[in-house]
């Protein structure tokens, strides 16, 4: 994360101090760099330049409406999986024709306020979803734009809760049954074949599985067009990997440039789906250390954010760095840091070396892509405020939720016998 560095000893995001934002705002709070999102998606942007295309931001990496807004001014399409997205998109300012509807269960209700607000493509991942999708389109009077997710038996060499183009996996169609879908759109006549969609899997940190996924998938256009059948768009999806601790990604540019010279000479309009390149690593989370404590020489430090607040350490065993905010000149120690969830699997970071005291403030870093959106209630705990930071400014994007706001949809029970 360019956009996180020390003064003085004392950590900054932007222009602004960790500890500042810590003070006027609490902990544990979501902090996020207006420019290094903006930075990541420009990036992504530009490595398609001279080519048609279109950047479909991945809504569930990080839905924040600030977050939101701001890739609206920047151009970006989006990629939801709800209809929930989908109010999070239009609330932000989002153009429902630059929104592609992915998710392998969509709801009736969800379908109509897709066809309602007039998206770009629906995302179907199978046959039973497209005469459903069909069915809806009919009963409104519209025709309903479409895509069939293949699912190109590619192994994304990625954690397996993340990899979704596996014929193993629930994702997608087979390219065979793919193939029998499209022909078989003629006899649908509320929906029209817009494109074709792969999604291969998350955090990919090699360029191969993307080449022989894209491989696979222009040579069903291929057979597609020698048959009659002509797409406008071609969505390779998302997935390419971020660097957490020792990573080596490939570069947005060698992705680009290995996919456009596959593309050759065909001019079909490319989409992409990109959410946790754009902002995993324009996220911290800040936390104050509550206790420091050893039990039997393995030395503790609880703070108070916990597996609520960021669940991935817990349930993908995932590796994020933590940083002091304040600079110690001190001997660091070996610490387990640990939440005050009742919970042994409340952990974000095992053995850290770090020079910390009790009420010190640590930065949990990478934290913008599969953290808030993840958190939960679990021990009626608030979820997090979330704060944007530009330049030397800082706006609150979501305030902390309190107790009363958890509890305002509950009732007690009233026993009918009683």
């Amino acid at each position: 994360m360019d956009t996180l560095s020390y003064h003085e000893g004392e950590l900054h995001i932007e222009d602004v101090a960790a500890r500042a934002i810590a003070e006027r705002f609490g902990t544990p709070t979501y902090v996020y760099s207006a420019s290094a999102i903006e930075g990541a998606f420009k990036a992504f942007d530009a490595a398609f330049d001279g080519h048609d295309h279109l950047i479909c931001y991945a809504v569930k990496a990080n839905s924040n409406l600030g977050v939101l807004s701001l890739l609206v001014r920047l151009g970006a399409g989006f990629d939801i999986v709800s209809g929930g997205e989908l109010e999070r998109v239009l609330r932000a300012g989002g153009d429902p024709g630059r929104v592609v509807f992915s998710g392998v269960g969509k709801q009736v209700w969800e379908i109509r306020a897709a066809l309602e607000a007039g998206i770009a493509c629906f995302n179907v991942e199978s046959a039973s979803e497209l005469r459903l999708v069909n069915r809806i389109a009919g009963e409104m009077g519209r025709i309903a734009p479409v895509s069939i997710r293949v699912n190109p038996d590619v192994d994304p060499q990625t954690h397996p809760y993340v990899a979704t183009g596996l014929s193993e996996n629930k994702f997608g169609v087979s390219a065979h049954e793919a193939l029998t879908m499209y022909r078989q759109l003629g006899e649908l006549p509320h929906v029209c074949a817009a494109g074709i969609d792969c999604h291969i899997g998350s955090q990919i940190t090699e360029l191969s599985p993307f080449v022989t996924a894209a491989e696979r998938i222009l040579d069903m256009v291929d057979t597609l067009v020698d048959e009659g059948i002509d797409l406008a768009h071609i969505d390779l999806g998302g997935g390419l990997g971020v660097r957490y601790r020792d990573e080596a990604p490939m570069s947005v540019e060698s992705y680009a440039k290995a996919i456009l010279k596959i593309m050759g000479d065909r001019r079909h309009r490319l989409l992409f789906e990109p959410g946790r390149f754009i902002t995993a690593n324009a996220g911290i989370l800040l936390s104050e250390v509550l206790t420091l404590k050893e039990n039997e020489g393995k030395h503790f430090a609880v703070i108070d954010a916990a597996m609520n607040d960021l669940i991935r350490p817990a349930l993908y065993h995932a590796w994020q760095k933590v940083s002091p905010v304040m600079m110690r000149n001190v001997e660091p120690t070996t610490w387990e840091i640990v939440g005050p969830v009742c919970e042994t699997g409340d952990f974000v970071a095992r053995e850290r070396s770090l020079a910390i005291e009790e009420g010190d403030l640590i930065a949990i870093e990478s934290a913008g892509a599969y953290g808030f959106v993840m958190s939960s209630n679990y021990n009626t705990r608030g979820r997090a405020a979330e704060i944007m930071v530009s330049g030397h400014e800082m706006q609150c994007v979501r305030e902390r939720e309190t107790i009363e706001d958890q509890l305002q949809l509950e009732r007690t029970f009233c026993s009918p016998s009683s």
